[in-house]
């Protein structure tokens, strides 16, 4: 540091002291043009786009260039067209992965990273549970710098990828909770919300994050019966206060859990990822006392599962039933609105890529913003996520330290 450690703007009034605060690039001083690549995504069952057209206009606009591979807009009703109107080279998968900078949605596979010349920056979503040795070992030999944006949070904590993706999620769940209990996917023929003269379908929440903030809100708007669970008081406050209303809402215990789970029409999982050891699950016992035909929506299923009994499917065969109680453990289930999801994506991503153009090297942007910095699970062919590196028995390094050193 110089001599402005003195600089005001360095620090802010918070309760009486000066607290410093974390050292600003200079933005605007220093501009770079990027080498965007933007591949179709290698799983049939995903059907978002990391980046929409209108999104590339303006990072064309700024000077940074394009590939994508042709198609890879499809599964979300955009065409190659109007991605070409807007200023991308369409382009075969081959060259897309030739690009400085990788951008998709779903983690990168194998046969992908093998179609890579290494030395590059990928941004994906990481999906730790689906991770495979081979992967990650494959990453570190090409020396990539890889970043998770599921982790990647603002200055302020907020993890604004998982909270667009948690909304979409959460009203989801209970779109595809009716559509199990209904006669068209051979449920019980039950509707969610209440009718006069009849009692409405209940709905038991676990987790009062994001995801189960908007489940609740879904549920609630359909007259449903909304009861959630989570450890924190002060979070289950928060929601009650964020609703507007009113509902049952309880700690984790078993006894009451229990007794609400056998009462139950359906049961979201809606715990959010943290990065560290699940705090609570459903344990199969519990399961097998719910109701025939109650249905099960895990959203966490990709991370750590919700339930004992959870198991990753694909909109192939998104549901399968076990003690008589359906499951739906679809991991990219904000897929089934693509286009929606897409453009929430898109718009949490367009300023963090306009920030790395910013920035002479992609290690000044890692080093200075810790938000970004803790995304990244790979660092220069260096993994720095201590979850993979317990998973597979891989050396890690404090990506703290690493950013101090280079």
């Amino acid at each position: 540091m110089s001599s402005s450690r003195h600089n005001p703007q360095q620090y802010s009034y918070s309760q009486g002291s000066m607290m410093p605060q974390e050292e600003m690039l200079e933005i605007g001083k220093i501009k770079r043009n990027l080498n965007i690549g933007i591949p179709k995504e290698y799983d049939k069952y995903e059907n978002r786009i990391i980046l929409t057209p209108k999104a590339i206009a303006e990072l064309i606009g700024d000077g940074h260039k394009i590939h994508i591979e042709r198609g890879a807009g499809e599964g979300s009703n955009w065409t190659d067209d109007e991605y070409a109107s807007a200023g991308a080279v369409l382009t075969s998968r081959n060259e897309v992965f030739k690009s400085e900078i990788v951008l998709k949605v779903s983690p990168f596979c194998i046969e992908e990273i093998k179609l890579m010349p290494g030395n590059q920056m990928l941004i994906s979503a990481l999906h730790t549970s689906a991770q495979t040795e081979q992967t990650i070992t494959e990453l570190i030999r090409r020396r990539m710098t890889a970043v998770a944006y599921e982790l990647i949070k603002d200055n302020d904590g907020f993890y604004p990828f998982v909270h667009s993706m948690s909304e979409i999620a959460g009203i989801l769940a209970i779109t595809i909770a009716g559509e199990y209990l209904s006669n068209a996917q051979n449920g019980k023929g039950i509707l969610l919300g209440g009718i006069t003269g009849i009692t409405p379908a209940e709905i038991v929440i676990l987790g009062a994050g994001t995801a189960g903030e908007y489940t609740a809100r879904a549920a609630l708007g359909l007259g449903a019966t909304v009861k959630v669970f989570d450890y924190s008081v002060g979070k289950l406050r928060d929601l009650q206060k964020s609703l507007g209303q009113q509902i049952f809402t309880s700690v984790f215990q078993k006894d009451v859990l229990l007794k609400n789970l056998k009462t139950a029409d359906v049961v979201v999982g809606a715990s959010e990822f943290s990065g560290k050891v699940r705090r609570f699950w459903v344990p199969e016992e519990m399961v097998r006392q719910m109701k025939r035909g109650s249905v099960i929506v895990d959203l966490n299923v990709d991370n750590e599962p919700n339930f004992e009994t959870s198991v990753v499917t694909d909109f192939g065969k998104p549901a399968f039933t076990k003690h008589g109680v359906i499951h739906y453990c679809v991991p990219n289930i904000a897929s089934r609105a693509s286009r929606t999801a897409s453009v929430s994506l898109s718009n949490a991503l367009l300023p963090l890529v306009q920030k790395i153009s910013q920035t002479t090297e992609i290690h000044h942007l890692i080093r200075e913003c810790t938000g970004f910095r803790n995304g990244t699970y790979i660092y220069k062919g260096i993994l720095t996520n201590e979850h993979l590196g317990n998973k597979f028995g891989i050396d890690y390094k404090d990506i703290n330290l690493l950013t101090a050193v280079y």
